[in-house]
């Protein structure tokens, strides 16, 4: 543990960091777009109580829409308050992304996930049911709900999204932009009588979250 994946291995022969498995076609150890790759650091304790790195690695690129999209996800969480002893909440991670399940939030706990969006990418209109932070890292992104209302963000601008009707819109014609995104589950939102539910839009590419 320790050291990062090497990102001259093609990603098909590419050991997974959270696995001794080989990566499947679908995630690579680059990011598709021309923004810098990113490095996760998970701290720990020693024997001694001393504070060291547990592991580090590069973030893993998921692919969609034609490459127009990438997510990675360095860290989740599965419930609250997380337990850190023996590193449960590591192992749970592991097994989290392994399962091929993860959907945009994991049912009572977090997710952590970067997206990045090719120049003039507009991703389709969608709502989860979670408390999601949003920071914009590279680029300028529209905030569009489904009111009409559009918002402009700039590098270090940041959303607070309470389980509504949004898409995520690229302004540039030219240049990539990227996201942070922190998502946690919610309990059910009512709004006028009605729930407000998941609703994945035409191209997010991954499964129902399974929290509503």
């Amino acid at each position: 543990m320790g050291d990062a994946a090497d990102n001259s291995v093609p990603a098909t022969t590419t050991t997974h960091p959270e696995t001794s498995n080989t990566l499947t076609p679908e995630f690579v150890p680059k990011p598709v777009s021309d923004l810098p790759q990113l490095h996760r650091y998970i701290t720990g304790h020693d024997a001694d109580g001393q504070a060291i790195v547990h592991s580090h690695n590069d973030f893993l690129w998921q692919p969609m829409d034609n490459d127009q999209l990438a997510f990675s996800v360095p860290y989740t969480t599965s419930a609250f308050p997380v337990n850190l002893n023996n590193d449960a909440d590591i192992k749970e991670h592991h097994r989290v992304v392994n399962s091929g399940t993860l959907g945009l939030v994991h049912p009572k706990g977090t997710v952590i996930r970067c997206v990045d969006f090719a120049p003039g990418y507009a991703c389709g209109m969608h709502r989860t049911q979670s408390l999601d932070y949003g920071i914009v890292l590279e680029g300028e992104v529209d905030m569009v709900l489904d009111s009409g209302e559009r918002h402009h963000m700039k590098r270090g601008d940041v959303a607070v999204q309470r389980a509504t009707q949004h898409q995520w819109v690229n302004r540039s014609d030219t240049h990539w932009a990227r996201m942070m995104f922190v998502l946690q589950d919610c309990e059910t939102l009512i709004v006028g009588g009605k729930e407000m539910k998941e609703d994945l839009g035409t191209n997010s590419g991954l499964p129902p979250s399974g929290n509503c």
